[in-house]
């Protein structure tokens, strides 16, 4: 019979921990939380401290049943739970609720689920550290208080089952204010020119890049900039004047953070950051390997570190030089600097063992575990090898005292892009550099020019958004997901095409958060508090400290919008459209895709229509009322309400006026009016049209 039992989350990691043990272990799973704050009601008592009521977590009566028998059995509990806040919560909740008191209990953790590290984290048990568990504490009540005292407001004046969060509703306003940015961006003209020479002995024509003069880089701004320039070249040689070589290097990029992680793998495989962290835990946990049964393939995945322990550098260092070459270790690697963002408890993400190969394992992965296994494991070994080395050359051109530039580099030594390739990485144009000289013979062939509009800034996808949320400081790795999922899931933002747009309901759940309750979508604010359950956790701040700090400015805030959104009484709006069923105004009523045309007569008359609101603008191309529409996933635009008849729509709102130049329509941007068509650029003040 087992002497000792050690519990983990999940049964996928039971199995890959319980071959490496012996015959004295048994290795169980919880299947993740046991223990959680009542769903039903706030579950903090606010009067006795703000102390948390935890109850056993619905349909985890029978596990918790099973784990009691066999801790009766055991003469030891070891709890393995994941290395991070939560997994030290969870150890903790199972201890309480398994009521292990009086029984030898030892906290357990573990990076990388390998025979070595589950063997040597035995011999360093240790007890549940009540910080890390406070930490998380901290974040759940807090989490709840904003959850549960803000939602029902939003309930009463938009729809039932919309929520706030302390993250996700910063999240929210990061989005929104970026939308805003791109609604009021106003594109500005700019044009490129290139120059094709022919050069004596060569059959391939030389493309040389406009610079401006010697000293100074100049912008052509428009087509009158660009005719006056092409005036003072025409006639005018042009001598090579300098060519300069070179070298420079490119560094290796560092290992994986959940972060990065999520980052490349939604530019490179598409995956959405929700998708990347569940094939990371199978990684993790263990896949079944042919010839070596079930392995943890890469280490824990929520981390925001890139160090690396000395054991797996000193291995991936051997495997690089035995299957590259010395040439292609690093000599010394810098794993960038640690920051109080930073809480360095883990390792980066990497591969368990370097010399599994993806070759090796393909056979054993699904398409997807291979791709992001793959990257994982060649990043992780271009982190250790030399940096690449690119010969350069550059040459300036001289024509009238204006300067071309010409640019070309080549790889000289491949270095860790042997193994981990950037997608920008190009091949030159210019492959005859090599042969020109101060003296070789230029003649004119051609120009080439085009106009250009600068752009706004982009829309955020799930990968720009996590580097956000990471630079300002909000959310940790294991919140980066799970924020995006529920805007995406609460229907305030849609997601087309990587892209994620705000949606109608989005915007209106954002100004209210902005209206009644400022501080909780600060940047700042939010970021501070990261801060704060980061000192938690360090044992430096207890955590009823930073509950009570928060709490009354949360309520304050909370009955002063419930006074001030009584008097926001939302009537449903009636409507100029007949029921066709029982001959009532139709009312505008909010659902979860936002405003639609409801019957006020139900639930007797349960007759619904799509609703369309007007703007009182009319359609440039055939006279009849501009509406806001959605695409299917909840994006606004507007569009002509004799559509798809009519084909006029525009992503801006529109003003009713034609531009004066060239017939299109003037689109509200900012405090201007700007053409629709961006290569006519008329612009006017909003001012002067008496527009507001």
């Amino acid at each position: 019979m087992a002497k000792y039992l050690v519990i983990v989350e999940s049964p996928a990691k039971a199995k890959t921990i319980n071959k490496f043990l012996g015959s004295n272990y048994q290795v169980v799973a919880s299947n993740g939380h046991v223990r959680d704050l009542p769903k039903s009601q706030l579950g903090i008592d606010i009067e006795n401290d703000f102390e948390p009521k935890y109850i056993t977590i619905r349909g985890k009566g029978d596990i918790l049943a099973m784990l009691r028998k066999e801790v009766k059995k055991a003469d030891k509990v070891y709890l393995a739970t994941d290395p991070d806040r939560e997994g030290e919560a969870i150890s903790w909740h199972l201890a309480n609720a398994l009521k292990l008191e009086g029984k030898q209990v030892h906290r357990i953790t573990f990076n990388e689920i390998t025979k070595t590290a589950v063997k040597s984290s035995i011999k360093q048990a240790r007890d549940i550290d009540m910080d890390l568990v406070d930490a998380q504490q901290a974040r759940r009540i807090l989490d709840r208080m904003v959850g549960y005292k803000i939602s029902p407001l939003l309930w009463a004046k938009v729809k039932r089952g919309l929520s706030a969060g302390r993250v996700q509703s910063v999240a929210l306003r990061i989005i929104c204010d970026r939308e805003k940015e791109i609604d009021s961006f106003i594109p500005e003209e700019y044009w490129t020119l290139d120059v094709l020479l022919d050069v004596k002995g060569e059959k391939k024509p030389l493309t040389a890049k406009f610079y401006g003069r010697e000293k100074e880089k100049m912008e052509i701004r428009s087509q009158k900039e660009l005719d006056a320039l092409l005036a003072d070249l025409e006639g005018h040689p042009y001598k090579i004047f300098n060519i300069k070589n070179g070298e420079r290097s490119k560094k290796p990029p560092m290992p994986f953070t959940t972060s990065t992680l999520q980052q490349e793998a939604s530019k490179l495989l598409n995956f959405s950051t929700q998708k990347t962290m569940r094939i990371a835990q199978q990684l993790y946990e263990g896949v079944d390997i042919k010839g070596n049964g079930t392995v943890g393939l890469i280490t824990y995945l929520r981390t925001d570190s890139t160090r690396i322990s000395e054991e797996a550098d000193e291995a991936v260092r051997k495997f690089i030089g035995e299957a590259y070459g010395e040439d292609y270790v690093i000599r010394q690697v810098k794993d960038g600097k640690k920051n109080g963002k930073i809480q360095d408890a883990h390792e980066a993400i990497r591969p368990s063992n370097s010399e599994m190969t993806p070759t090796k394992v393909k056979e054993s992965l699904s398409r997807d575990q291979f791709r992001l296994y793959q990257l994982i494991w060649s990043r992780f070994v271009a982190s250790r090898m030399s940096d690449a080395v690119y010969a350069t050359t550059t040459v300036k051109i001289n024509c009238n005292g204006y300067i071309f530039t010409v640019t070309a580099s080549r790889i000289k030594f491949e270095g860790f892009l042997s193994v981990y390739k950037h997608a920008e990485d190009k091949a030159e144009a210019n492959v005859l550099l090599k042969k020109l000289t101060e003296d070789s013979e230029l003649s004119f062939s051609s120009f080439e020019s085009k106009q250009h509009f600068t752009q706004p800034p982009a829309h955020f996808t799930e990968a720009s958004l996590v580097k956000t949320l990471e630079e300002l400081g909000i959310g940790r790795p294991s919140t980066y997901a799970p924020t995006i999922t529920t805007i995406i899931s609460r229907r305030y933002v849609a997601k087309e095409n990587k892209n994620l747009y705000v949606t109608e309901l989005g915007e209106v759940v954002n100004q209210i958060m902005k209206d009644a309750f400022p501080s909780i979508v600060d940047v700042s604010f939010t970021a501070n508090l990261e801060f704060l359950l980061d000192k938690v956790e360090e044992g430096a701040v207890n955590y009823k400290t930073v509950v009570r700090n928060f709490y009354p400015d949360l309520e304050e805030a909370v009955q002063k919008a419930e006074k001030e959104l009584e008097q926001v009484k939302i009537e449903d709006e009636v409507s100029d459209v007949i029921c066709d069923q029982c001959g009532r105004h139709m009312v505008i009523k909010y659902g979860p895709h936002g405003k639609f045309l409801a019957c006020p007569g139900f639930p007797e008359c349960r007759n619904t229509k799509t609703y369309f609101e007007k703007i009182g603008v009319s359609c440039p191309k055939c006279g009849k009322d501009i509406v806001i529409r959605k695409t299917q996933k909840g994006r606004k635009y507007y569009g002509c309400e004799d559509n798809p008849e009519c084909d006029f729509m525009t992503w801006q709102r529109p003003s009713g006026k034609i531009c004066p130049k060239c017939g299109n329509a003037l689109l509200i941007k900012g405090q201007k009016l700007v053409c629709a068509d961006v290569s006519c650029g008329y612009r006017e003040n909003i001012e002067e049209t008496g527009k507001e």
